[in-house]
């Protein structure tokens, strides 16, 4: 059967969450430190920003943002059930698809969130969702989004191959390529550490192993030439939109 928005990605498709917890309420907790750790450095925000938060499940990034004092908070996920549970939390979420949702709007938002993975799009579809994105923007608008790390030999491969839907890993330097072309400047692109749950001490085992792993990594790419620096299963991007 023929995806309803016409996006390639039919099990996993880009505008619904799918990285939630078996425990839906459990990930309030988690996913509020993941984010507020690895992301909130990098977004400096406003109370008076207009948000949104594009394929938002139940409401993970929304709630963070809520408790921020951030008022103008829209969350917005293809699937009916997620958006009922972020509704049970008084989360301003409804049910809307990505594209179908960007392409009628106007440049309103100063700052979009997106909470599902960029891999689950063909390249086609990054490049219309970036431009679609930049739209909505106001000038100097903020940009987030994430990937998959193709830079990372052991999780690299296995990522892209493990689910159906995953159709491309990006490094930081062709993260930085498409959104450059796209409409963007100011593009800060980083590491999404897993390692971030400071209560637990296995955490910091974690956190050690795999700085080891990625100076090796650096090491051996510096012998083949190459100048990738961020190793991590995935990488963020924080940029603006071009003024």
């Amino acid at each position: 059967m023929e995806n309803e928005n016409n996006l390639t990605a039919a099990y996993e498709p880009f505008d619904s969450f799918w990285e939630a917890p078996a425990n839906i309420e459990k990930g309030y907790s988690s996913f509020n430190k993941f984010y507020r750790r690895n992301y909130l450095k990098y977004m400096p925000l406003k109370p008076s920003d207009n948000i949104l938060v594009i394929s938002c499940g139940p409401g993970y990034f929304v709630e963070l943002l809520k408790q921020k004092g951030i008022e103008s908070v829209l969350g917005i996920d293809s699937d009916p059930e997620k958006i009922a549970y972020a509704g049970s939390r008084r989360l301003n979420c409804k049910v809307a698809r990505a594209f179908d949702f960007l392409a009628k709007k106007e440049p309103v938002y100063d700052v979009i969130f997106a909470e599902q993975e960029l891999n689950h799009l063909t390249k086609t579809e990054i490049r219309q969702f970036i431009v679609l994105c930049c739209k909505n923007l106001k000038p100097g608008g903020m940009l987030a989004v994430h990937s998959l790390n193709g830079a990372n030999p052991i999780t690299g491969a296995e990522a892209l191959a493990q689910n159906f839907d995953h159709y491309n890993t990006l490094t930081e330097y062709s993260l930085r390529q498409v959104l450059e072309n796209d409409g963007f400047n100011k593009i800060t692109i980083f590491p999404l550490n897993l390692y971030i749950f400071y209560e637990n001490p296995l955490n910091y085992v974690g956190w050690f192993l795999s700085g080891v792993i990625q100076v090796l990594l650096r090491t051996a790419f510096i012998f083949y030439g190459k100048n990738n620096r961020i190793f991590t299963k995935k990488i963020g991007a924080v940029c603006r939109k071009k003024q």
